[in-house]
């Protein structure tokens, strides 16, 4: 004798009606639920996110490492000749350089990908890689400490910026400088 099952359908095969993200919110807001907040949901948030923010937010994280470069650079110089900066003489070298390098890092962070940008970065790289090596090795004592802080931070941020040929390129050409002109940068 054959036994027949009758197959019962399970409570994960009943499948309930698919609706849209719209008639979700349709009929939630119908119903006057109290827990249902009015307004977006939160994926239609998170596509709100402005491109803007993003870059402000890519910019910040590249000033803030920047500035500090900068104020150890001005530290560092100084302990180099001697000189021991106070308070008021680093807040006024941050006061006056960092605005310029927050507008400078957020506007070439915008536009790293373009080929112009590359080859003026590039440029300015070994013409600011050449101008330190020559302070470094011939520079007076103030002109090393009023010049070299800016300059050191600017060659960096020129060397992150670049794709790595160039970035290459540039230091050996500023290498090339050196020792061509027999510059001695350690005593």
């Amino acid at each position: 004798m054959v036994e027949r099952r009758t197959m019962v359908p399970s409570v994960s095969a009943v499948q309930e009606p698919i609706l849209s993200k719209e008639e979700k919110w349709r009929l939630m807001q119908e119903s006057d639920h109290p827990q249902v907040p009015d307004g977006p949901g939160v994926d239609e948030i998170e596509e709100q996110d402005s491109p803007l923010a993003e870059e402000i937010f890519n910019a910040i994280t590249m000033i803030v490492p920047f500035s500090f470069l900068l104020l150890m650079m001005e530290i560092l110089i100084r302990h180099q000749y001697g000189k021991h900066p106070g308070l008021d003489v680093l807040v006024e070298r941050m006061v006056s350089n960092v605005p310029i390098l927050a507008l400078l890092i957020f506007y070439t962070m915008r536009y790293k990908e373009h080929r112009r940008l590359q080859i003026g970065l590039f440029l300015a790289s070994v013409g600011i890689g050449c101008r330190v090596t020559y302070l470094l090795s011939r520079g007076s004592l103030y002109v090393n400490i009023r010049q070299i802080p800016p300059l050191c931070t600017l060659w960096i941020y020129a060397i992150v910026q670049l794709e790595l040929g160039p970035a290459l390129l540039n230091l050996a050409t500023v290498a090339a400088y050196v020792w061509w002109n027999s510059l001695k940068l350690l005593r």
